[in-house]
């Protein structure tokens, strides 16, 4: 035990003295320098949090109508972050970020923004630009003007499914709405109403019911041969409106009939404790061609009936008799079949690695823009359409012949504008609908949607059907991001993928695949040296080729004899492999900036360590050799 003690107490001595001897300065310039530069790092590091944790508040609570919001639109919040959907509160609610693209539901035969006091629009040019005078939305009162407090209400744009769903959060309920115009029966527009009582209270609600203002309005009641069941409510009467649009201010000669045909609905309702009230309400639209005042009588009689016709078939269709009410299952059906369609549409589609520099195009503004303008115009070959009609439309579809004939549309500003109101939608629908037409894709305009679809996904990557073949006309030096192109129609029997990737040396590559094929098909790279390559649904590499004068970089073909008579036929002097990008461009790309993958901090902070090291550096320097300490000067000095 004496010894034990001994030995601590040395030890505890021999600490001592090690301190005693680094406060007297023993300690080399070295390790200081490294302990001060340690000191700094850390003091760098620990300073923001320990900032934030004194004097940055705590985050307020949400008001309950926030919180309700948040869980109605929870389960598109994954969508929206991968641009298959769009969340857009009303403002004053409007978060910041929040992309401001205009809520908007179409099928080429009628449109509607999804707005308060929002009017019908028709087809007028290349776009739904004519506003009738029919607000057609189903709305529940809340006793306040919307946005203002005691009240949220946001709007989603499902863009796979070609839905809008609104909601609004009251004190004591909220109210979820479905809106589509539906694909196969394009005169159909439906609206899906759920309120739901959140208190054990009884509570009365007030229904605000479609409002129209036609001129020369004439009004009728059909009563139905027998009341048909449509979810919770019973439907006896039908109201029969028909009015007169003016498409043309210039041109009073001429005006357009319309009829509209929608369920006598009781607009105020009672909410049991707790429960909830489902309301499915259709609206059936007919509309003329402009037609001179002789014929308006005549042709007033036939879209009645037609629009009547159409509204009784839907509500046997959906519902049942009021003597055996049924379930929700028909009308989830005849949604699905809506949706069906819209998933057929997306099966063609196109996609881009996400850009962070500023202005730069990505998908979200893409996939709205291809959104808005599918939700104007018709899908023909899924209408209730004879066989001659149809068999058209796969002429149409196979017969792309110079479509797209021009520079490829990502670079082009002016088809990427701003979507935050009904007029500039419009208005780009317009433009996108003008270029592919004059750009050699009318034949695919004439099949519908699905034309329009593969004329938009050609002009991203520049591509053209050209005498027996497919081309990408796109400049190496726009390939700085990864292009994925969906589904492109080869005919009716084949479509091709073709993918462009960036690899690590910042070059990029191509890669071809055939989704399904009928045929043999071939595939050669810039200026077509090389031999044909077969192409599989496996994915066959090409290198991205700088030919002098500029020509395709990608082509594709079911005649091997015709790509092998390709290369006499081009005339290039010069191929070579395209050249690396620059390296700051692709991290401006990836990162927002261009000094590659590690943060701004983090170079930050190295700058501020440099500097601090040639301060002490310096400081060092000057008290080594201008002031000489007395310890020196004693050591070199004789007696």
């Amino acid at each position: 035990m004496l010894f034990r003690s001994a030995k601590s107490k040395f030890d505890a001595g021999d600490v001592m003295r090690r301190l005693k001897r680094l406060a007297e300065g023993t300690m080399s310039s070295y390790r200081r320098l490294f302990l001060l530069l340690l000191c700094v790092c850390v003091v760098f590091y620990m300073i923001p949090p320990i900032f934030r944790y004194i004097f940055l508040s705590a985050p307020e609570p949400k008001d309950p109508h926030s919180m309700c919001m948040d869980d109605r639109l929870t389960p598109f919040f994954l969508p929206n972050s991968e641009f298959d959907a769009n969340i857009r509160h009303v403002s004053p609610g409007k978060l910041a970020g929040e992309r401001d693209f205009t809520p908007y539901v179409g099928n080429g035969y009628l449109g509607l923004e999804i707005a308060h006091d929002a009017f019908l629009n028709i087809k007028h040019g290349r776009a739904m630009q004519l506003p009738i005078r029919f607000q057609p939305l189903v709305s529940v009162s809340g006793g306040a003007a919307p946005g203002l407090a005691g009240e949220k209400e946001a709007t989603v744009v499902e863009y796979l499914t070609g839905m809008v769903h609104r909601f609004q959060c009251f004190a004591g309920y909220f109210v979820s709405y479905t809106y589509y115009a539906h694909r196969t029966q394009p005169n159909i527009f439906m609206q899906e109403v759920q309120i739901t009582n959140t208190r054990n209270l009884l509570e009365d609600i007030e229904l605000i019911m479609p409002r129209v203002n036609l001129q020369k309005l004439t009004r009728r009641t059909v009563a139905l041969s027998e009341p048909i069941s449509v979810g919770v409510f019973t439907y006896t009467e039908l109201e029969v409106l028909t009015g007169l649009v003016q498409p043309q201010p210039e041109t009073p000669s001429k005006t357009i009939v319309i009829s509209i045909v929608k369920p006598q609905l009781d607009s105020k309702l009672q909410l049991r404790k707790r429960g909830t009230v489902r309301i499915v309400y259709p609206l059936a639209v007919q509309y003329s061609k402009p037609v001179p005042e002789a014929q308006v009588k005549g042709i007033s009689e036939a879209t009645e009936q037609q629009a009547t016709q159409a509204m009784v078939k839907l509500l046997q269709k959906l519902g049942s008799k009021a003597s055996n009410p049924g379930s929700l299952s028909s009308i989830n059906t005849y949604r699905q079949e809506h949706i069906d369609v819209w998933t057929d549409l997306w099966a063609t589609g196109f996609t881009i690695s996400t850009s962070k520099a500023e202005n730069s195009l990505n998908g979200d503004r893409i996939n709205a823009t291809m959104y808005a303008v599918l939700s104007q115009v018709r899908s023909f070959e899924f209408e209730e359409t004879g066989a001659a009609k149809k068999e058209d439309i796969a002429k149409a579809l196979t017969y792309a012949e110079g479509c797209y004939d021009s520079y490829h549309t990502l670079q082009a500003e002016n088809l990427w504008r701003e979507m935050s109101n009904l007029q500039q939608l419009n208005s780009l629908v317009t433009s996108w609908m003008l270029t592919l037409e004059k750009q050699g894709c009318h034949n695919l305009i004439r099949a519908g949607a699905s034309g329009v679809i593969q004329g938009m996904v050609l002009s991203f990557g520049s591509f053209r059907f050209s005498n027996q073949h497919l081309e990408c006309n796109i400049h190496p030096k726009f390939l700085h991001r990864d292009f994925h192109f969906r589904r492109l129609n080869y005919g009716n029997k084949t479509h091709v993928n073709v993918t462009i990737i960036v690899k690590d040396d910042n070059k990029a590559v191509i890669n071809v695949a055939l989704d399904r094929s009928d045929r043999s098909y071939y595939a050669c790279d810039g200026g077509c040296l090389d031999e044909p390559v077969l192409l599989t649904p496996n994915r066959r590499q090409f290198p991205v080729k700088l030919t002098e004068p500029l020509t395709a970089i990608l082509y594709i073909t079911e005649d091997k004899q015709h790509m092998e008579e390709l290369h006499h036929a081009i005339h290039v002097k010069e191929v070579v492999e395209a050249p690396a990008h620059e390296q700051h461009l692709i991290a401006l790309h990836r990162h927002g900036h261009q000094l590659g993958g590690l943060p701004t901090l983090f170079w930050v902070s190295v700058c501020a360590i440099i500097i601090v090291f040639h301060i002490f550096l310096c400081k060092l320097i000057i008290k080594e050799y201008c002031e000489p300490s007395d310890k020196l000067r004693y050591r070199y000095n004789k007696p």
